[in-house]
């Protein structure tokens, strides 16, 4: 961190950053709301100055800005979608919820008739299985004390730590026992932690290669049930399985795609199209599974709070479990999410789940300290359990080489070296290569309809690297994936492009006509200015982003609403990173009325509720940020409460059905333009004459790669001699899942056969400076040719767009 009294060009370098999408301005007790200069500006300062240290860190001292870490990228942003145009003003008579129509065991969401936005179903008190909705809330101020939540401090760390510890320890003998029984892996079986590479030669469509995984559990057996029946896990572990929307659960281990759960009637099953414009997406991310953050596994990060390095990112956190590394992520990616979570995920009537990946899951480099490869084998299992319930996943490429936006949950916290300084372009070609390998992945037939969308970047910081920068990478980004998949429906992913915090109006005619390329937006109020006003009253906020999501979707396409939160304010432990304190409290007020959960009155879970209900109707198909919040060892309880979906299903602030939010922002008398359910033609992969033409215009302005300019300063001359990869190194391919050697209908990790360039490498004899820290790092005077003679104006010259 820099001082804070010595001027720092480029980007913002940040120790423990904001975790999630802000914008706006937060308060301090010493600061009125006031602007500052954008990040790289002449004279820029570091945002804060964050406290390190563990239980006996001194009180938090801030620097001359005052202000939320995240805000001086975002200060400027509209990072929410498009605001409302005259058309979006408030219906003048507010009406009830439309009465639905009749459920079977074949529903469909409708296509799109009288409530404001899509999601416009739901099911009447008489319908609906739990019996709960719309049930009398006590009048306000009385406080619920019927739970067996302890309000004594030292007694919940007992129940939620102590208990769960004895339970974990039971469980593992238990397991113990089990595990003692399997078979053991065959001798020519492979690692389900690692992947195997194929020279840029080779075949690599081999079928039964050394890629193939035949190491097979005895407990994944034939199997099939409904509500009530008794599930068994690949673990021998049994729990009743519950859904009272009309799922069920399948599996097969010899022919495994020919078989699939349904996570309720009204959802396809995975061996039934899903149509875009009658199917709606209801989802919850996976956080903090296969990329930890801070405040979402608190306990992984407490115990290393006093280590050196202090642990406030995955990169730290790798460092200071040191030997104990492998032992510690495995057993946090084995007990953090279970198969148990898939199927509560589709009793809690969500269809889809978000799950974030590091690019340490497919490959690392020689200092990177990530456990590298074993989270992928943690994909592959959520891949089928997805399958057994019916649930489909969207892949979330989190965390890219170099950090796009300097968050700790980029991997690591600090400065923007992602297509920014003299790192950036390298690092983005090894972000191709990462995209380009997860695609042959997702492609392979079984595998394709569990993952029918793919996220390119997660949250990446336009405001510093440069909306033309950022475009022109998506360009390559998208030509990267469909020269594997090629074009239309079925073939390969839905492309998601995040919008940078530019709001999704900005990217209207992008790419225009394009291959199924859609958006993904992070409508967040948690950062933004002070929010004193209860969840009720900023409801009509949230109902605000529909009319522009539909405006978007009926000119652009697929708008997805890829990470929200119950959060009005960033009350939360570590929810601003390491050893921060919220600015809410900073400002004044009080967060412990939104930590402590056990003590929430039935009127405060109402009000909690209709702005999760506001949400889900606006943003149509969307994503909760996040299904699951550790415990902490310090609270002794689930922290951060307005972020965890499972806790508030259960506890009664989250629907037990999804669809009762359909019309909601309507009984609040907001109103706008109805989408209509159709999506331009080539959102959704149909065109006529079978391949997409995209806009000449949209081609001259971004095909050009490298850019010519990138930031923070660097012009066409420094450009042409900044590192650069090239196209020699050994593809990698990732594993397939584990399954009987007799197994039929599996492939080996690569689908397409044709696909035979060598991978994006550092060329030999050549030196790279830090790919986290290169922003201010010297230009090379010369391009560096190597041992091999290959460079970017060598023998291996970066490919030209077509």
């Amino acid at each position: 961190m820099p001082s804070k009294n010595r001027p720092r060009p480029g980007p913002i370098s940040i120790s423990s950053p904001i975790p999630r999408s802000p914008d706006g301005l937060l308060a301090t007790p010493n600061s009125q709301y006031r602007s500052y200069p954008s990040p790289g500006a002449s004279g820029s300062r570091s945002p804060r100055t964050p406290t390190r240290g563990g239980k006996k860190a001194k009180p938090r001292v801030y620097d001359e800005y005052d202000l939320s870490p995240t805000h001086a990228y975002l200060e400027q942003f509209n990072s929410y979608p498009s605001s409302p145009d005259p058309s979006h003003m408030p219906i003048q008579s507010p009406s009830p919820m439309d009465s639905p129509g009749t459920n079977n065991a074949t529903e469909k969401d409708p296509a799109f008739g009288q409530n404001q936005f899509s999601s416009n179903h739901y099911l009447a008190p008489t319908l609906h299985p739990h019996g709960e909705r719309n049930r009398p809330y006590p009048a306000t101020g009385k406080t619920n004390r019927n739970n067996c939540i302890p309000t004594n401090p030292t007694k919940r760390k007992l129940l939620f730590f102590g208990v769960p510890v004895i339970l974990v320890i039971i469980a593992g003998i238990a397991i113990g026992v089990v595990v003692g029984t399997q078979h053991k892996p065959s001798s020519d079986s492979s690692s389900s932690s690692g992947g195997s590479s194929k020279g840029s030669t080779g075949n690599t469509n081999g079928g039964t290669g050394g890629n193939s995984q035949t190491t097979w559990n005895q407990y994944i057996k034939p199997s099939s049930g409904g509500d009530g029946d008794t599930v068994t896990t690949d673990l021998g572990v049994q729990f009743k399985y519950v859904n009272k929307f009309g799922g069920h659960w399948a599996q097969n281990p010899y022919d495994p795609y020919s078989v699939s759960g349904r996570a309720q009637s009204w959802s396809p099953s995975l061996l039934e199209e899903w149509v875009w414009g009658t199917h709606i997406a209801r989802g919850v991310n996976l956080g903090g599974w296969l990329v930890t953050e801070p405040f979402i596994v608190p306990a992984l990060y407490e115990q290393y709070q006093t280590s050196t390095p202090q642990a406030v990112d995955e990169y730290t956190l790798s460092q200071a479990m040191g030997q104990d590394l492998a032992t510690k992520m495995e057993e946090h990616y084995k007990t953090f999410i279970t198969e148990e979570d898939f199927a509560a995920i589709s009793a809690a009537g969500l269809n889809f789940v978000r799950i974030p990946l590091g690019y340490w899951a497919v490959e690392t480099i020689e200092g990177e300290p990530y456990l590298p490869k074993v989270s992928w084998t943690y994909f592959l299992k959520a891949i089928g359990w997805a399958r057994k319930y019916g649930i489909r996943i969207f892949a979330d490429f989190h965390a890219l080489p170099g950090s796009q936006n300097g968050w700790n949950h980029s991997g690591k916290s600090g400065s923007v070296n992602w297509m920014y300084g003299v790192m950036g372009i390298a690092n983005a070609q090894r972000s191709l290569e990462t995209i380009r390998t997860i695609t042959e992945f997702i492609l392979q037939d079984g595998i394709k309809e569990v993952v029918p969308m793919f996220g390119l970047v997660n949250e990446v910081m336009a405001k510093t690297v440069g909306t033309d920068v950022m475009q022109k990478f998506y360009y390559q980004a998208y030509k990267t994936i469909r020269d594997v998949t090629g074009y239309g429906t079925g073939n390969g992913p839905i492309i998601f492009l995040h919008e940078g915090f530019l709001g999704v109006a900005a990217w209207e005619g992008f790419l225009n006509g394009a291959d199924r390329v859609g958006l993904d937006q992070h409508p967040y109020l948690a950062f933004g200015d002070i929010n004193t006003a209860p969840h009720s009253e900023q409801a009509k906020t949230a109902c605000g982003w529909g009319g522009g999501t539909n405006d978007s979707m009926t000119n652009f396409g697929l708008i997805m609403g890829g990470e929200w939160s119950n959060a009005i304010n960033d009350c939360g432990l570590w929810l601003n990173g390491v050893g921060s304190t919220p600015s809410f409290s900073l400002a004044g007020n009080n967060c412990d009325e939104y930590d402590e959960w056990m003590n929430w009155t039935d009127d405060f879970k109402k009000g909690v509720l209709s702005y999760t209900m506001a949400n889900m109707d606006a943003l149509q198909n969307f994503f909760f940020w996040t299904w699951k919040i550790g415990n902490s060892t310090v609270k002794g309880y689930q922290t951060s409460p307005q972020w965890h979906y499972r806790l508030g299903w259960e506890q009664g602030w989250m629907p037990k059905d999804p669809r009762s939010a359909g019309g909601y922002c309507k009984t609040l008398g907001i109103g706008g333009n109805q989408f209509a359910g159709t999506y331009p033609a080539s959102a959704t992969g149909s065109f006529a004459n079978g391949t997409p033409t995209i806009a000449a215009t949209q081609l001259a302005s971004h095909t050009l790669w490298p850019p010519p300019t990138l930031g923070p300063s660097f012009a066409v001359d420094q450009v042409s001699l900044l590192p650069t990869l090239t196209q020699t190194g050994s593809i990698v391919v990732l594993p397939t899942p584990s399954h009987p050697s007799n197994a039929t209908n599996i492939g080996d990790g690569w689908a397409n056969a044709q696909d035979t360039v060598g991978a994006w490498t550092r060329v030999e004899g050549c030196d790279y400076p830090d790919e986290y820290d290169a922003v201010n790092a010297t230009v090379p005077a010369a391009v560096c040719t190597g041992a091999s003679a290959r460079k970017r104006n060598g023998l291996v010259p970066i490919p030209t767009a077509i």
